[in-house]
This record gives structure tokens, sequence and C-alpha cells, in this order.
């Protein structure tokens, strides 16, 4: 016979894992969802497809996999079932740890392979990736944290407005993020060589605040992120309460780029015709998420270059007050600030 005491610390354990296992989920969930093989993961692509020219290219999760076949001769959506179930099975917080950063190396390497070459004028789009092998940073981090999510891990997307150098931007580039079992965060870009990078200067959902922060981040010895400050108030950001962008906001940045590299709209000499087609993807850019400040900063800029220049001042003035209560203001939206207020 099991001695009571014995039984209530089983019992004790067992709920105490239940515990455990039930806050794990619960905080996975909090992070945006959208795995590789599921219709919010398929959204991104419809979008993109939506704008392909005729022919139509063929489907991409099917042409990666042929991809990924051909390369590795094994089924890609094996090699993620075979992924999934070691990482379920590995108990051990060193070994679990060490199989994320694994994994996370092995999915850099697989998007740098297959999607070889790196293109700001159509990289963005999924179709160009199975047209002409080309990639572009929003969508390199969107597929590898989707890739990273379908194999159980928590993983997004967040910007960059300052890389390893100290050099600012206005939300310049995008990259995935690995949340660790250990309780850290990495930076996983394919836009460089080595899979994890230190950017100090992020843009990222700030759950507690329920609003997108620029933030500070603080690396370990080891390069994985140990918490992060608001850069609005000089204030620690919770590593819990930092979160990846959510869906509304990719889909708006997507719609970003394609309004930025629209043929002869508001990047270079514009058109007419190339400025309407940039109007038209900032204008659903901030439909699909308002509070994207390059979106809405983009859209008056073409605006100005309309000559509409009174819808320019009020979105101008809209991003300025965006940026000024996520935290930081680039040099661009300053200068359009002042332009507005003249």
């Amino acid at each position: 016979m099991v001695p009571l005491l014995s039984r209530r610390q089983a019992l004790k354990g067992l709920l105490g894992g239940a515990v455990l296992w039930a806050a794990g989920n619960a905080q996975q969930a909090t992070f945006p969802q959208y795995p590789y093989h599921s219709s919010a993961f398929g959204r991104f692509l419809e979008d993109s497809y939506a704008l392909a020219p005729a022919p139509k290219p063929k489907p991409f999760r099917g042409w990666l996999e042929a991809a990924y076949q051909a390369h590795d001769h094994e089924h890609l959506e094996q090699a993620l079932t075979h992924r999934r179930a070691r990482l379920e099975a590995t108990r051990d917080p060193r070994k679990r740890a060490a199989l994320e950063e694994a994994t996370a190396i092995w999915l850099h390497r697989v998007v740098k392979t297959l999607i070889p070459r790196f293109s700001l004028e159509r990289g963005f789009e999924f179709f160009n990736a199975v047209r002409f092998g080309e990639r572009q940073c929003l969508l390199q981090s969107v597929l590898i944290a989707g890739l990273l999510q379908g194999v159980g891990l928590e993983a997004g997307v967040v910007m960059v407005w300052k890389n390893p150098e100290g050099k600012e931007s206005n939300l310049g580039h995008a990259v995935a993020l690995l949340r660790g079992s250990d309780g850290q965060d990495r930076l996983v870009d394919a836009s460089d060589p080595t899979p994890f990078m230190r950017h100090p200067g992020l843009y990222l959902w700030d759950r507690g605040a329920r609003d997108y922060r620029f933030v500070e981040a603080h690396f370990g010895a080891l390069g994985a992120i140990r918490g992060y400050t608001r850069m609005a108030d000089g204030k620690p950001l919770p590593l819990g309460l930092a979160q990846p962008l959510d869906v509304a906001f990719l889909r708006s940045q997507f719609d970003y780029y394609r309004g930025e590299r629209a043929p002869g709209g508001f990047i270079g000499p514009s058109t007419p015709a190339g400025l309407e087609a940039s109007a038209r993807f900032l204008e659903r850019a901030t439909a699909r998420q308002p509070r994207n400040p390059l979106a809405v900063y983009g859209l008056g800029y073409v605006y100005r270059k309309q000559g509409r220049l009174e819808a320019a001042r009020k979105q101008f003035q809209m991003a300025y007050q965006l940026y000024l209560a996520q935290g930081h203001v680039p040099s661009g939206p300053q200068e359009a600030q002042r332009w507005a207020e003249a």
C-alpha cells in the first residue's frame, strides 16, 4: 500500500506539472500564431499571389517542398515532423535549449539555400521567391517564424531600428525572434551569414501597454536577449510582456513594401500611375493596421508628391504622434512634422 504522504506528494507533483504545462501553453498562446501549414500563414501567401502576373507561379508551399527534397533528399514536411517530435521528447533543459538553437540554425540555412537571392525590389512577394529565388527581410523572417512555430516553438517577427553598429533607421529591417525555453530571446536574421544577430534597437508589441514599442535589447554573453528597456520611459519591459508583431501589422508591412517599391512610386523617379499604386497599397496598409507608423508616414510622403498637401500634413502629424507615443521619432518623421507645421 502506498503511504498517504507519498500519494499526496505524487499528486502534488502531477498538479505542479499540469500547472507548469498550462502556464507554458498559455504563454505560448499569447504569441501571434501563423505556423507554416496553417490558414493564417496562408493569408500571407494569398495576399501575395493575388498580385502575381499570369501565368501564376507554382503554389509556394508545393514549390518549397520540391526544392527542399531536391536539395536535401527528404521531404520538408517529414523533416519538420521529426524535428517537432525530437523537441517534444527532449526534457533536459540544456539539451532542449541546444536543440531549439540548432533548429533555428537549420531553418536559417534552409531559407538562405532554397531562396538564395536577396532583393529589395521584389523579394517581399512569395511568388517572386518561386519565380526568381528572391527574398527580402520581411518575407524571410515571416517564413522562418512560421516554420519555427510549425515545430512547436515560440517565434515571431520584430522590426529593427538600430543595428549592431549603432546605425539607426526608420524601421528599416525585420528579423525573426525565437523565445527559448530558457527564458531568453534570440534574433534569427537570414540577411546575415551567421544565424543569430545582436540588433540592439527593436520594435515589438508591448502586451502591458497594448501598443507597439521601440525598445533597447540587452544581450547576455552568449548573444541571447535577457531583457528590454522601453524607449518611451526608460523603464524595463519584462520579457513576458515583450511579444512579436501581430498578423495585422505584418500584412500591413507587406503592403508598405509594395507601396514603397511600386514602379514609378514614391522611391526614386515618380510617375502619376506609380504614385497612385503606392497610395493604393499604403492606404490598405494603414487600414490593416492604423498604428503602423511607417505606413502612416509613407502615405503622407506619397500624398505630398501627388500635390495633396493638406492630406499629407494630416498623415505626417498622425505619424509623428504614433512614433512619439511608441517611444522614438526617427529623423525623417521629425523633418516631416516640421514641414507639416510650417
